[in-house]
């Protein structure tokens, strides 16, 4: 936990392009400015900030390059899609809706850190999520976890640590500069907003691939 952090909350630390629109936040208990990403987003930064995100089922995967410091986090709910090819390493063409599948928010967090300094040799991940806490969709957060094991060692990056499974939703605070990241259990919660959330994009996804089957790619 970078607790010796020095920042001021009245400038922000300048966001690297294409982020402009991500929410951030000054939070003063750990005197540092935060980036907040919800499911389908990612952040990359080059600054001493701290990324933020709530996961239930879904991962998070904590990148960086330590002997640069850039890195970054992203929060995907589903393994892979299916109704779209997986693409290559430095696509730039995948619509935001496939971010909440893991094989494009991989790539698209892996390639955003090298296009910003870091060097692939060098990388270093944490995943952390896949808690089962939706009753209806048991098996989600077990294959997401199975995926990001899978796609770590296809791809010959380096599993630096892991908070994985378990019943209970996270909150996860990732240092990208220290490489450090923090995870509350959220043991007891007082609304079902995770769950409300998680079950909304869900349903989001399929209507999406739905869609695709019969018009094909959204945008096309």
């Amino acid at each position: 936990m970078a607790s010796s952090t020095i920042g001021s909350s009245n400038t922000p630390p300048a966001t690297l392009p294409g982020f402009e629109d991500v929410s951030r936040y000054w939070d003063p208990v750990q005197r540092i400015f935060a980036a907040k990403i919800l499911p389908g987003e990612f952040y990359v930064t080059r600054e001493q900030e701290m990324i933020v995100t709530v996961l239930g089922s879904c991962i998070s995967a904590c990148v960086r390059d330590p002997e640069t410091g850039v890195g970054g986090m992203n929060h995907f709910m589903l393994p892979v899609s299916q109704n779209e090819s997986h693409g290559t390493w430095g696509g730039e063409d995948d619509k935001d809706y496939t971010m909440r599948y893991g094989d494009y928010a991989m790539k698209r967090l892996i390639n955003e850190i090298l296009k910003n300094g870091g060097r692939r040799e060098n990388l270093e991940v944490k995943i952390i999520g896949g808690g089962r806490i939706l009753a209806q969709m048991t098996d989600v957060g077990s294959r997401n976890i199975e995926f990001a094991h899978k796609f770590i060692r296809d791809t010959g990056l380096r599993l630096a640590n892991e908070d994985t499974g378990g019943i209970y939703p996270r909150k996860v605070y990732y240092f990208p500069q220290e490489g450090k990241v923090r995870v509350k259990k959220l043991r007891t919660l007082h609304n079902n907003t995770i769950i409300e959330r998680e079950t909304e994009y869900m349903h989001e996804l399929a209507v999406t691939a739905a869609k695709i089957a019969e018009h094909g790619k959204p945008g096309k």
